[in-house]
């Protein structure tokens, strides 16, 4: 099952205003190219189930997902509901370093159909690797840029 994890430091102290960008799943779509929609299905007291349309390198990518919200902790952890995938879980975890705040994203995958799997996997982990690069950047550029105006 490949795994991925990334970060990035946003030039920023106020930790509170990046979870707010981060954990408003439905703003994905006014920064990211990729994402087309986020809708959310359903909404509880600490959790979102969304329905996610996207493109990886040009092909629909769609999932929906159930995020669970922990702001005293700084973080989010989501899960597949069904989807694209076998499997799609991860966490956003947020950490304030001195002037700055470190937004950590990790994403565990799995295709559905092990004979395939071998094949994809790797360009898969390319893929979704770069695509978690990019959201991160996004919401750098998102926060950094709204700090400046």
């Amino acid at each position: 099952m490949p795994y991925i994890e990334t970060s990035v430091n946003i030039e920023t102290e106020d930790i509170d205003k990046v979870y707010k960008i981060v954990s408003d799943m439905e703003g994905y779509s006014n920064f990211m190219e990729n994402v087309n929609s986020v809708e959310v299905l359903e909404r509880g007291e600490d959790y979102t189930i969304t329905h996610w349309k996207t493109e990886l390198k040009g092909k629909p990518f769609n999932w929906k997902e159930k995020d669970i919200f922990d702001p005293n902790n700084f973080t989010i952890t989501y899960s597949l509901v069904e989807g694209d995938l076998k499997k799609f879980e991860g966490s956003w975890r947020l950490v304030k370093e001195g002037e700055q705040v470190k937004v950590t994203l990790d994403v565990d995958f799995e295709f559905g159909v092990p004979m395939i799997a071998s094949l994809l996997n790797p360009i898969a982990k390319i893929i979704i690797k770069q695509n978690c690069d990019d959201m991160l950047t996004a919401i750098k550029q998102e926060i950094e840029n709204s700090s400046v105006a």
